[in-house]
């Protein structure tokens, strides 16, 4: 018997956009969501408790992470839980992994929507430039640290939040943490970039053992809205702009599909960046040696 993950990539479009129509229920499963405090990935967690999953919200501020857990768990009447997850400290990340492969033997779906958006340049705790370290490098020793618990869930999805700004996005291999030349805006769309080409990669070294089915990269609107410069009037809300995040977890139509890009809950074409595969390979090799951390998928 084969388990089976699928990966995959989220984006919704202009305006409010559509909504996920589908009424499957997740009684029994679990969904741990990062960055789940506030925004997109609060509405998606309130979403997916409705549905009966049981969720865990893993954050940077405990606090606010457990005033949502309450807020979302009192309207639902489904139990929501806390981890506290910097994603800007590899250490954090460690032992927030470690505690929760043992609270959740199983994961059925793993959504990677905490991000940070063009800010001065900073470094993470371990010297990475920030928006790299939070969006790509973060979410990478993440999954990896939990994908056994995502496997024995299986079948079972796994799901990076992105952004249209990917399209605009470089990756440098000689000077990975902008260090000659930072930009935040660049540096924003090389983080997203990075997104898919993970997405993409491991769904490739799944694949090979048919545990790569449940791959997915979603953009966020309300962040892509913003890029765009659009003025408020045209912002989408923070509940449609999880639409697309709900619909990769949850639409059945795709239990066979991975690796792909989805906007306004549909599948739609990545940059040509996004889909080099020479890229999405070298990055992922450069992020095993980052982090410090590898995952045989054999």
């Amino acid at each position: 018997m084969f388990s089976r993950v699928r990966p995959f990539v989220v984006m919704p479009r202009w305006f409010q956009g559509p909504r996920c129509t589908n009424l499957v229920r997740l009684d029994g499963q679990v969904a741990v969501i990062t960055g789940a405090n506030t925004g997109i990935g609060k509405e998606t967690a309130r979403e997916l408790s409705r549905r009966g999953a049981q969720v865990v919200i893993a954050c940077r501020d405990i606090e606010k992470a457990e005033d949502a857990a309450r807020e979302i768990s009192s309207e639902t009447k489904n139990a929501v839980t806390t981890v506290k997850l910097d994603l800007a400290s590899l250490n954090s990340i460690r032992m927030a992994a470690q505690s929760l492969k043992i609270q959740q033997p199983k994961i059925h779906l793993l959504i990677n929507n905490a991000g940070i958006m063009v800010c001065p340049q900073w470094k993470t705790e371990d010297d990475f430039e920030m928006q790299l370290g939070v969006n790509h490098l973060g979410h990478f020793l993440w999954t990896l640290m939990l994908l056994d618990n995502v496997k024995e869930a299986a079948p079972s999805r796994i799901i990076n939040v992105s952004s249209i700004a990917h399209t605009r996005g470089r990756m440098d291999f000689d000077d990975i943490m902008m260090e000659k030349n930072y930009e935040p805006t660049r540096a924003y769309c090389r983080s997203k970039l990075a997104n898919i080409l993970f997405t993409k990669e491991l769904a490739d070294r799944l694949r090979g053992t048919e545990l790569g089915r449940h791959l997915r990269v979603t953009t966020n609107r309300l962040i892509d809205d913003l890029f765009h410069w659009f003025g408020r009037y045209f912002f989408k809300t923070a509940e449609m702009g999880a639409q697309t995040s709900i619909y990769c977890a949850t639409e059945p139509s795709l239990s066979n599909k991975t690796g792909l890009y989805y906007s306004d809950c549909a599948e739609v074409r990545p940059s040509r960046q996004a889909e080099n595969k020479e890229s999405a390979r070298r990055l992922w090799e450069i992020s095993e040696q980052l982090v410090n951390f590898s995952y045989t998928t054999e």
